[in-house]
């Protein structure tokens, strides 16, 4: 229409009344059947980087706290917490195996946009797709959409948690401060990063966003596919917890992995973290014995350099190294933490796996062949949360509690069913040509599917994780080539005050999840307890009834694995047989490990 009437005044030195009337009368119509045009495809807005769309400000430096208005009542986050935490403007920040990139403006100026159906640039191929979001008001959400280059779109629901109450254990990093015209005020603010599907194998070409006040975006991005690579070991993180402190120390872990291959890789992650930690150097090497190394340690680079610090609530994956990865064999993964380290997050049970540190002041050993400087113990696995190979058929997640984590199987021999599951599937690849898969761990002792035993914020309490859901992207879906999920949980649960009927519903939702991101979902049967002190007759009954909705799980997911059969006494059904029992009536020892295993059908993980 603006053509039209730009050709009309070159052949008009004066416009004829007439004209004017018909013109503007064009045009009024084509505003009011814009909505009309847009809805049937021939009228849509060009998309826009997000960064041109920004029309809020939620970031204020501390000294002018009135130079922003997240809420709409003057609430801010503080640039100083942010720069704190390591989000600086512009920083790239690796989240739930995302890399999103936080807005380069300063605080003072327009840094996020508030959802109301504005079509986003997003251009490549992606397994999933990230957003960093807040909602300013109570939790808000609504429907979006994805197109893709060849025409087709696919929804999606986006829902994003208040930036003052929504729940801690999923939050991407939490700050201590809330700016406000009136000045600063302690209170506890968040941001999220929330995920949702994509359709698999296409180029996007643009995000629509839903149209859902309070709902206001950071950053999105594409989950960059994991083709050639395989996970080959992990560890969750269980909580996040006060150390040492440490000074100028190294760490050396032993790691076990799955399967193997050419070249390796590591993940690091300051989940649950406040303040950014910094890594001086890093090494990996097959193990020899204890803490020296079967030959020289091979240096590891972030991004081409020795040195990395991870983020409040970020991960770090290593640049790959040509050290040839053997399966079912121990590593040793050597952090070097220059400074004073107080606090750090960590899987906080490894089933007897001794690590080692060196005693404050040791300096740099990660390049050390020898087990000298390496004189103190660890039971537990700080920063370190995956270990992956090139190549390799994918992997298969175990996401379970203290029984998948291996209690009460013996201590360093990596009998835990899951490594039992990895050595069996190398077998049938050998015989019937089943893929020989990793197997990743994602047990935590004392874990549960409906409550969150850490609260996701702080030092102090239990450290047996957030909720089996809670934890379900970070653990389960943004791992390393996941194809299927195994599901053995609910123990925990059945011993408290959640109901038979809350568990179900929280398993129903993980299988949901899990199936729209691709994964294959296989429930396992909760095994007997009877004779701990409180596997009671009311957490028998529990468990009774949601080992019966998982037996009939009527396409729910796709395979069951009756864990509860393989080890259960015929005569006392509630128990678990003696020769199974890791002498707690709770814990199969390395016998009743080996009958899981027994119960998983290979064919059912791919």
């Amino acid at each position: 229409m603006l053509k039209a009437l730009t050709q009309g005044a070159k052949r008009h030195r004066r416009w004829p009344v007439k004209a004017v009337i018909a013109a503007l009368g064009a045009c009024a119509c084509a505003l009011a059947n814009a909505p009309a045009l847009a809805a049937s495809g021939e009228l849509r807005p060009e998309p826009l980087p997000l960064e041109r769309l920004f029309d809020n400000t939620a970031v204020s430096d501390d000294a002018r706290p009135a130079a922003a208005d997240f809420d709409g009542a003057g609430g801010s986050f503080s640039a100083q917490d942010l720069k704190a935490a390591g989000w600086t403007p512009g920083r790239a920040l690796r989240l739930d195996g995302t890399t999103l990139r936080w807005p380069r403006t300063g605080g003072g100026r327009p840094d996020n946009v508030r959802a109301a159906g504005q079509p986003v640039r997003l251009t490549g191929r992606g397994t999933a797709l990230t957003f960093l979001v807040a909602g300013s008001g109570k939790a808000t959400g609504g429907e979006g959409t994805v197109r893709y280059r060849d025409g087709s779109h696919s929804g999606y629901r986006l829902t994003a948690p208040d930036w003052r109450h929504g729940t801690p254990a999923t939050r991407a990093v939490a700050l201590p401060h809330l700016n406000s015209p009136a000045g600063q005020r302690r209170q506890t603010v968040r941001l999220y990063a929330v995920t949702v599907p994509l359709a698999p194998g296409r180029d996007t070409e643009s995000v629509v966003l839903p149209r859902a006040l309070g709902l206001h975006l950071f950053a999105l991005g594409l989950r960059a596919p994991t083709e050639g690579w395989t996970g080959s070991w992990s560890a969750p993180v269980s909580g996040y917890t006060t150390v040492g402190p440490w000074r100028d120390r190294t760490l050396r872990l032993v790691v076990h992995s799955s399967t193997g291959g050419p070249r390796t890789r590591i993940r690091l992650e300051n989940t649950f973290a406040g303040h950014p930690v910094r890594i001086g150097r890093a090494t990996v090497a097959l193990q020899g014995r204890g803490a020296a190394a079967d030959g020289r340690p091979r240096a590891l680079a972030f991004g081409g350099r020795s040195q990395t610090e991870l983020a409040a609530g970020a991960q770090q994956l290593s640049d790959p190294v040509g050290l040839r990865v053997p399966p079912d064999t121990n590593l040793l993964v050597s952090l070097y933490l220059p400074g004073t380290v107080r606090e750090l997050p960590l899987h906080s049970y490894t089933t007897g796996q001794r690590s080692y540190l060196t005693a404050d002041g040791g300096g740099d050993r990660t390049g050390d062949s020898t087990a000298g400087a390496f004189t103190g113990n660890l039971s537990t696995w700080p920063l370190l949360t995956g270990v992956d190979v090139a190549g390799g058929a994918g992997s298969v997640v175990a996401l379970g509690d203290s029984i998948t984590d291996g209690e009460r199987s013996t201590p360093e021999a990596n009998v835990r069913w899951p490594d039992l599951l990895a050595r069996r599937l190398r077998e049938q690849n050998a015989q019937d040509g089943v893929p020989e898969l990793g197997v990743l761990n994602s047990g935590i002792s004392g874990n549960q599917v409906v409550a969150d035993r850490y609260p996701g914020e702080g030092t102090g309490g239990s450290l047996a994780g957030v909720s089996a859901g809670h934890r379900l992207e970070r653990d389960v879906l943004a791992q390393t080539s996941a194809r299927s999920v195994i599901v053995f949980e609910g123990v925990n649960d059945i011993r408290t005050s959640t109901t038979a009927a809350q568990v179900i519903a929280g398993l129903h939702a993980i299988a949901e999840r899990a199936h729209a991101r691709g994964l294959r979902v296989i429930l396992a049967t909760i095994a007997p307890c009877g004779g701990f002190h409180d596997c009671t007759r009311q957490a028998e009954e529990k468990r009774l009834a949601i080992n019966r909705d998982i037996r009939a799980h009527s396409g729910a997911w796709d395979a069951v694995f009756d864990f509860d059969a393989a080890i259960r006494d015929p005569e006392r059904p509630d128990r678990m047989l003696p020769r199974y029992d890791g002498g707690d009536h709770l814990h199969p020892n390395d016998a009743g490990m080996r009958m899981f295993t027994e119960a998983v059908d290979p064919r059912e993980l791919v």
